[in-house]
């Protein structure tokens, strides 16, 4: 790939594995054109992946050359279907090399379904939870299952300025086991909010201590291969369109049988019995991975996760890995570099600022000449004007956006228990509450069809920021 400008020159000499990516060059002409005929800047990869024109045009050929019926039943199209949706669970499981007579594949309806089932099974009565700051809400929402059967649960901090989990306090934890009851540890594999990617040794070490570990890998395997005939935690949760774009709505828990065992669910759906009586007042839940897909699966773009799972092969996780760290690495370089005429840097990275144990989100708030941090909003405003999809807020992950932002217990117990605050807040109310501190960042996330030009559009963005800070749109303005 010849480029003769000189950034880019540069570029391949601070980054001179980029090249072999190049076949993502060739690929999005081919695939995605539609991101540089619409002068799309992209950059909410963890938000959510773009799908290949090939996996519509595969998944629609299937659909309309075949009848598929409904899998509760036996008849020919219900038949083709279930064989379509169990291929497509066994490739699951191929895909992230989980030994089938060890874990199923439990399709839901997202990343956030598959943890709210293991939440709402969980043996919680006399155990324990423990979590890390740094979560995103379906497994903070966990905990509300875990208060309400009497279990312990205990949060362990982050440290800025990487927003990485304190060790020590860790392994602390996890050598204090209730006697009384399960434990259960959930992390995530990748931070949504700071990149940050935690080990994945803490599996087995808490396991060896007595806890169940639920991993959430939303963020990490759409750029990061898991293997687990490697690790082996107890629950892994997974949304294919962060993956691969296409479908929506299909995610799975990704279980070990033995761990699957100890879950009891508090209600009984259509599909995962095999009897339930009405006068009797019984009933018997299915012994397999039915017995958590509630109703009628998605058996339509079932199909479709398959296909994009052999796309992400196709270009191997080494080549989308090397091309988020090199760009990412870059887009971190020039940022960091970023100065206002005083001296005043433009913008806070909460955490890393090196490629060291991150992915390809790079999370910032910006500042003023005054050392004031710019609205996000503003931000986000300025950035749809340029046709740049980034994101703001927190992401879901408040415990990571509190340690970034500086937000402290005592603030948010003054808010919570302000009168009128009981039972409703808002975010203009909790804006109120930290008065002068920032709500939220700014999330850009580089992912698997980035390009240089994306990262160079968005450098000119944010070097626009410096002639825009003088316009008072500051925080609580």
């Amino acid at each position: 790939m010849s480029n003769p400008d000189p950034d880019f020159v540069s570029f391949l000499r601070a980054y001179p594995a980029y090249p072999t990516t190049n076949q993502i060059d060739d690929l999005r002409a081919s695939e995605y054109a539609r991101l540089d005929l619409g002068g799309h800047i992209y950059l909410d990869y963890t938000g959510g992946g773009v799908y290949a024109e090939s996996q519509l045009r595969r998944h629609n050929k299937m659909l309309s050359e075949h009848v598929f019926g409904n899998p509760h039943s036996s008849n020919p199209t219900s038949q083709a279907a279930t064989q379509l949706v169990e291929h497509a669970r066994e490739y699951v499981l191929k895909f992230f090399n989980a030994d089938p007579e060890e874990y199923l594949a439990i399709f839901t309806p997202n990343a956030s379904g598959a943890l709210k089932l293991v939440g709402e099974s969980y043996p919680f009565p006399g155990g324990r939870y423990l979590l890390t700051f740094d979560n995103h809400n379906s497994v903070n929402g966990i905990r509300e299952f875990a208060h309400a059967r009497g279990a312990e649960v205990t949060y362990i901090p982050i440290v800025l300025p990487d927003m990485r989990v304190d060790d020590s306090q860790l392994l602390r934890e996890l050598t204090r086991p209730s006697k009384r009851g399960h434990n259960l540890f959930a992390y995530p594999a990748q931070s949504n909010f700071s990149s940050v990617k935690h080990p994945l040794d803490w599996i087995e070490q808490a396991q060896r201590h007595g806890w169940d570990v639920l991993l959430d890998a939303a963020a990490f395997v759409p750029t990061s291969k898991l293997d687990l005939s490697k690790v082996k935690p107890d629950f892994v949760s997974i949304s294919f369109y962060k993956m691969f774009g296409y479908p929506t709505g299909v995610g799975a828990l990704i279980a070990r049988k033995e761990a699957l065992a100890k879950l009891h669910r508090p209600w009984f759906a259509g599909g995962t019995i095999t009897v339930a009586s009405v006068q009797g007042g019984k009933y018997y839940l299915a012994n397999d991975a039915s017995a958590f897909e509630d109703g009628t699966l998605d058996y339509l773009n079932i199909p479709a996760v398959e296909i994009g799972l052999k796309h992400l092969e196709m270009l191997g996780y080494d080549v989308i890995g090397e091309r988020v760290r090199s760009l990412t690495g870059w887009l971190l370089d020039h940022l960091t570099s970023m100065k206002h005429g005083n001296g005043v840097p433009l913008v806070r990275v909460y955490g890393p600022t090196s490629m060291d144990g991150r992915g390809g989100a790079v999370t910032v708030n910006f500042y003023d000449e005054n050392n004031q941090p710019l609205d996000h909003r503003f931000v986000e405003q300025k950035a749809n004007e340029a046709n740049i999809s980034l994101r703001t807020g927190c992401f879901c992950n408040p415990g990571a956006g509190e340690v970034a932002l500086e937000i402290s217990r005592v603030e948010l117990d003054v808010c919570f228990t302000q009168p009128g605050h009981e039972d409703r807040l808002t975010i203009d109310d909790f804006r109120h509450c930290i008065d002068g501190k920032s709500s939220g960042a700014v999330r850009i996330s580089v992912g698997m069809v980035t390009n240089f030009n994306d990262i160079q559009g968005f450098l000119a963005f944010a070097g626009g920021l410096l002639t825009e800070s003088n316009v008072n749109l500051t925080v609580g303005t």
